[in-house]
């Protein structure tokens, strides 16, 4: 079945989880330091799901690496992938502070953001707080038209025929006109050196290289043909490609999902487990506020409204 039949057939809305305020697809603004500096620039993408997220962080299209195999990269640039951030990691939301449980699937080896996060969203703008107040994030809900909310943990990603597994953990969010995959290496690495000082090491070993970037978080929009393609990812291949085919779907007798597609080739299968299925969620811009304060609102209209533009 196709992606949408799934969802017409098997909706349901996940138990628990965060309110329908911060599930989408966010991307940061900037993020303010105690030192009083700010980063308007690098592209950080949050997917949130109602019990996981996928997290997407890159530098400007002028300083990412262009899309070779990697035994065409020299060191340099191996050390910039190297320096690339995504994972997938559980979310635990308790009103006011959003944490995250062991990262599911990461792309580094080390927790780079080990803080929770204390949320408050007024419009399309959610602002995080970390306890130890050393840096402060301005988040602005991307626009989309309402839609569908689909949050699918990935347990395993194999090749049909040899069963060779390919990835491991992972996950899939599709809300509204956005979409992320996130694929976990065959097995997970442990290892008390940062990523870059593994790369460094495995420079000109192909084998190893293979191993320790055998990863992918992507985040892709809908165009007008219905498809997802990924504009961002920390594979530089697969820009501007199709984010995952949009079929091939079944509910299992255990209730996981399971989707057959070809990947280079070869005929494979993605195992999934369910977080969330939702037909219809609004993905809007606003958020409510008290009658009073719509008066004065109404009231000091001609100097509040000079100026106003859509930050996204």
């Amino acid at each position: 079945m196709t992606l949408q039949e799934l969802i017409d057939a098997h909706a349901a809305r996940a138990a628990h989880g965060v309110p329908d305020w911060m599930t989408g697809f966010w991307k940061r603004h900037s993020i303010s330091f105690a030192n009083g500096m700010t980063d308007l620039h690098t592209h950080v993408c949050w997917l949130q799901s109602r019990n996981f997220t996928i997290d997407l962080r890159l530098p400007l299209a002028r300083d990412q690496v262009a899309a070779k195999s990697l035994q065409e990269y020299s060191a340099e640039e191996l050390q910039v992938l190297a320096n690339y951030e995504g994972w997938k990691a559980p979310s635990i939301w308790d009103g006011t502070q959003l944490s995250w449980g062991d990262t599911d699937v990461t792309l580094q080896l080390h927790n780079r953001w080990p803080e929770p996060a204390l949320l408050r969203r007024t419009g399309n703008s959610m602002i995080e707080h970390c306890p130890s107040n050393i840096y402060m994030e301005d988040w602005r809900l991307q626009v989309s038209a309402p839609g569908s909310l689909v949050g699918l943990h990935l347990i395993v990603e194999r090749e049909v025929a040899s069963g060779r597994v390919r990835h491991t953990g992972g996950g899939l969010i599709v809300c509204g006109d956005f979409a992320a995959l996130a694929l976990g290496r065959t097995a997970p690495l442990h290892s008390d050196e940062p990523l870059k000082a593994l790369v460094a090491s495995a420079t000109g070993k192909l084998d190893q290289l293979e191993q320790l970037f055998n990863f992918e978080v992507s985040v892709a929009a809908r165009n007008t043909a219905g498809c997802y393609m990924v504009g961002l990812s920390t594979q530089p291949r697969r820009m501007n490609a199709e984010l995952c085919p949009l079929t091939g779907f079944e509910v299992l007798p255990d209730g996981r999902v399971r989707q057959t597609l070809v990947l280079d080739g070869l005929a494979c299968e993605r195992i999934f487990e369910i977080d969330t299925i939702e037909a219809h969620l609004a993905y809007a811009q606003t958020t409510p506020v008290p009658a009073g304060a719509q008066a004065w609102y109404a009231r000091e209209a001609a100097t509040l409204e000079r100026y106003l533009d859509v930050l996204t």
